[in-house]
């Protein structure tokens, strides 16, 4: 008989390879770069869903802490608004009145942000000095810092810079872009992984985990918690990438090409009287005859000629967003932006950021975005668990292998172009997550290189040729007779 070579363990013949579908040439790919990802960026994922799983709730935490800032007692009386404007300029001298957001109910504080000479317009990206007005008794009730154009108070905006970059500065917004271009890619992934297996076994082993003990059922529920979060994972990374430093540039270039901006009031019409001021009194009770009600914020005129803008502030759903540009002279409204009349995909980014925040349907969006983050750390734990238990428990301690090198190069070209050409435009559009991917593949190489073992073990471990015999199979041994008087018959 002629020998036979027998083909390497793990390597499919021809016939079985080419009945291979795309899939499960691609799972080995994706189980590697699953792994890798989930091991590496799992830390990152963590610090900022349990960071944003804090931030979430801190407008009960503020209201609690600044009660004595917030809040006064109700009286039927309130004086003008532009006499607690005068108040609040009276109590940080050298300063100018720079928006105000009158009290909404009757227990509420007036708040009034005032302009430091000095301080250029980006800083007003951080703190201002904000000064608490009681409307009714037109008393200072305490003077603090408010950040942003949330007015957010400073323990509230702590956990707000300590969730966007760790209180790093822009480099440190570098993390959290990091985990939210990579937590989608693992989401996705373990989706893809977990349905193949689970598909002959039913939609039960899909979305409910196996019960017992050892490293099957730690998987189980790791894929099961995964599934079942997938859709929050989504919203999050997505509305997370929209205001990130590299992605968020980006998406807002997009944005600006497709005409999907947010438009704003205009305010190029200059006052016919210069000089003339109506009061802000007269400007806040025109705006509300606009339609501009709930909570607002009335900008200030920069000079003599500009007009106010008054913009609705509430974030809640429905959202009130609509903005106006009310004259100086006269109080006659010159110009309304409506966010019904908003771009569908402003309205949309809107609404994704409202969401990401936990303001847009009140206390049960913020349930919803505890459960996701507590879930994400809870399946990042498992998935930490699962790796724990699959290192060996014989000769040399270690940890979980992960898949072997070669998915790649075992791809036929069209796949591997196909591949390339969906990192490369993810790379452009996530740069963060396409500058990683690109290391990770940098270190990976030299690892393989110095082992000798960049096609996962499947050829020879060095550059010399293998000159191995090739192993054939025994011939058959022939026949052995029948020994004389047994009972078994030819």
């Amino acid at each position: 008989m002629e020998p036979t070579t027998e083909r390497p363990e793990g390597v499919p013949g021809p016939d079985r390879e080419h009945a291979q579908g795309v899939w499960a040439r691609l799972r080995p790919l994706v189980l590697r770069l699953h792994f890798y990802a989930g091991i590496l960026v799992a830390p990152f994922v963590v610090v900022a869903a349990l960071s944003g799983l804090v931030y979430v709730w801190t407008p009960q935490v503020e209201n609690a802490l600044y009660d004595d800032l917030l809040r006064v007692p109700e009286a039927a009386t309130s004086v003008s608004l532009a006499e607690q404007v005068r108040l609040a300029e009276a109590e940080v001298p050298g300063t100018r009145a720079d928006e105000v957001r009158p009290a909404t109910d009757p227990g509420d504080t007036t708040r009034v942000l005032l302009d430091v000479p000095g301080l250029d317009s980006d800083a007003h990206s951080g703190g201002r000095p904000t000064v608490f007005v009681d409307p009714h008794r037109g008393e200072v009730v305490g003077v603090s810092e408010s950040y942003g154009t949330s007015g957010a108070l400073p323990v509230r905006t702590w956990v707000s810079q300590f969730h966007r970059h760790l209180h790093l500065g822009e480099p440190g917004r570098v993390y959290s872009e990091l985990a939210a271009s990579w937590v989608w890619v693992v989401a996705a992934g373990g989706l893809a992984l977990w349905v193949g297996r689970s598909r002959r076994r039913g939609v039960r082993a899909l979305l409910l985990p196996r019960r017992g003990g050892g490293r099957g059922p730690t998987v189980s529920r790791h894929a099961v918690v995964g599934v079942w979060l997938l859709m929050g994972v989504l919203m999050i990374s997505a509305t997370g990438l929209t205001w990130s430093a590299y992605a968020g540039g980006n998406v807002s270039d997009l944005r600006t090409a497709l005409s999907w901006t947010t438009p704003t009031v205009a305010t190029d019409t200059a006052s016919a009287a210069p000089g003339v001021d109506v009061g802000v009194d007269t400007v806040l009770d025109e705006a509300r005859g606009a339609g501009l009600d709930g909570p607002v914020s009335v900008e200030m005129p920069a000079d003599h000629v500009a007009p106010y803008v008054v913009t609705q502030l509430d974030r809640s759903w429905p959202t009130r967003a609509d903005s106006a540009a009310l004259a100086q002279d006269t109080g006659a409204v010159v110009d309304v932006v409506r966010f019904a009349d908003h771009p569908l995909m402003a309205k949309l980014s809107r609404w994704g950021v409202d969401l990401h925040m936990g303001l847009l349907f009140g206390v049960p969006n913020q349930i919803l975005l505890t459960v996701t983050a507590g879930g994400l750390v809870y399946a990042i734990g498992l998935g930490y668990r699962a790796w724990w238990q699959r290192r060996p428990t014989r000769g040399r301690a270690g940890v979980g292998r992960p898949h072997p090198r070669g998915s790649f190069l075992s791809l036929s070209w069209p796949l591997r172009l196909t591949v390339v050409a969906i990192g490369a435009a993810l790379g452009w559009a996530l740069p963060v997550l396409g500058v990683s991917l690109l290391l990770f593949l940098l270190v990976d190489t030299v690892l393989g290189w110095r082992a000798g073992d960049l096609s996962g073990g499947s050829g020879p471990r060095s550059g010399r040729p293998d000159h191995r015999r090739p192993r054939s199979s025994p011939a058959p041994e022939p026949p052995v007779p029948p020994r004389s008087g047994s009972r078994n018959r030819a």
